[in-house]
This record gives structure tokens, C-alpha cells and sequence, in this order.
């Protein structure tokens, strides 16, 4: 079972979401490429699942409970008091990190209570901190639309290595690995409402159906019809 509620309101502009999943059976459970930033209570404590650039299946026990703060895509900041891109492809345990774990761990003596305590220090935190990017927003846009990186950093009134740092800082990713996964999240999102795949190709900037079904692959390491089965929607 996997749900999510939407943030605070005065959060909204960082984060995504909140989210809590209880595994009911023993499974790996498929998580895909989404430029977003998770700090995440599962069953070995806390830990942030940074910005992936390939699938990554998890193994779930049956009764296996995760609760999640999930961040905006360019939203992470200096939240986590570690450059982004060290964080890409890994899941680190928060103790690792310049980061006071135990102010959540000792607010949240019961499992009840995790997710509480985790949107307090979330709140404390993100008040303590730099910002994200401002450009990140308008970052993803522009290579949402399928420019190159060239045009995107004309469009921006950046150099292209400016466009480069910038991306790294505020993704983790350089630009076309970016580009590529918001095109991604745009066709599975397309095609969950039913849009038929070679629209979909069309209209999240594919150059064909061929390409498509190439970087869905590439990225999830599936087939769409597998992503869009009921085992694949809460990847």
C-alpha cells in the first residue's frame, strides 16, 4: 500500500509531497528516475535516496514500513550539507551526512509518530538553509520542450558551462541527463492518462516511438506496459 499527501502549504515551493508505502508481500519494489530528492524512514533508519539516473528495485519484506519527505526537482538546496551530485545513484544513510539525524530520531519515539517529527525538522531545516536555485524551475522547463542544451542556455542568458554548474548544484545531473528524465516522467505521465504511445512520443518531444521505448527502457530498465501494469504505477 502506497500513499501520498501533499506538503504543507508554506512548503509547497520545495517540496513534492509526503508519502508513507507498507510493503504487503516480499518484493522489489521498482523505483525509476523522477529529478526528485527523498529523505526516507524504512526499517534500517534514516537515509536519502538521491537523484537516480537509472531504475533502482528495492527489496521490500512483507510488513516493511517507509515513510518520505520527498523534495521538488531542483528544490534540494543545501539541505542535505553535501553537494547533489554526491548523492546521485546512492542511498545514504542521514547519520553520514552533516546532518542532525537524531533531532528526529529523538522526537519520533513511536513509528506513529516518524512523519511528524520529520516535517518539523524538515521545516527547521529548509529555514536554516540556502535556497534552491531560483532557475531551477524554468531550467526544467526549457529542456521540457526538447532544446538542445545550447538553446536552453541562450534561453536561460547562460554559458553553457554556467548551465552546466548550475544544473549539477540544483539536480545532480548534467544537463542532457536532466533533459532526459523529465522527458521520461512527461511520457509515463502521458501515457498513464491513456494518451496512446506514438502521441505520447510526439508530445513529451521523442523523436519517434523507437526512441521512446529506448530511454523508457534505458531509464527503467522495463518495458512501458510494464511501468503502466498496476506492479509498475507506483514506481
Amino acid at each position: 500500500m502506497y500513499a501520498e499527501r501533499p506538503p504543507d502549504p508554506e512548503l509547497s515551493g520545495r517540496l513534492a509531497c509526503v508519502w508513507h508505502q507498507v510493503s504487503e508481500t516480499e518484493q522489489h519494489h521498482l523505483v525509476v528516475p523522477d529529478a526528485c530528492v527523498d529523505l526516507i524512514w524504512g526499517p534500517g533508519g534514516l537515509f536519502v535516496a538521491g537523484p537516480d539516473t537509472g531504475p533502482m528495485p528495492t527489496p521490500m519484506a512483507a510488513g516493511d514500513t517507509f515513510t518520505g519527505v520527498r523534495f521538488r526537482p531542483g528544490a534540494v538546496g543545501d539541505f542535505f550539507g553535501v553537494p547533489l551530485h554526491e548523492l546521485r545513484d546512492r542511498r545514504v544513510p542521514l547519520a553520514d551526512l552533516p546532518f542532525p539525524a537524531e533531532r528526529i530520531e529523538e522526537a519520533a519515539p513511536r513509528p506513529g509518530s516518524r512523519l511528524t517529527a520529520m516535517r518539523a525538522e524538515v521545516r527547521r531545516r529548509l529555514a536554516a538553509t540556502a535556497g534552491a536555485d531560483p532557475a531551477g524551475a524554468a531550467l526544467t522547463a526549457v529542456l521540457r520542450e526538447g532544446r538542445t542544451v545550447a538553446q536552453a542556455a541562450w534561453r536561460l542568458g547562460f554559458s553553457e558551462r554556467q548551465l552546466h554548474r548550475r544544473t549539477l548544484a540544483s539536480f545532480g545531473y548534467a544537463p542532457k541527463t536532466l533533459q532526459r528524465i523529465v522527458r521520461f516522467q512527461r511520457a509515463l505521465r502521458l501515457a498513464r492518462a491513456g494518451v496512446p504511445l506514438a502521441e505520447v512520443a510526439v508530445r513529451a518531444g521523442f523523436t519517434d516511438q523507437a526512441h521512446l521505448s529506448h530511454d523508457v527502457r534505458r531509464l527503467s530498465g522495463v518495458s512501458m506496459s510494464r511501468l503502466l501494469s498496476p506492479a509498475g504505477r507506483a514506481a
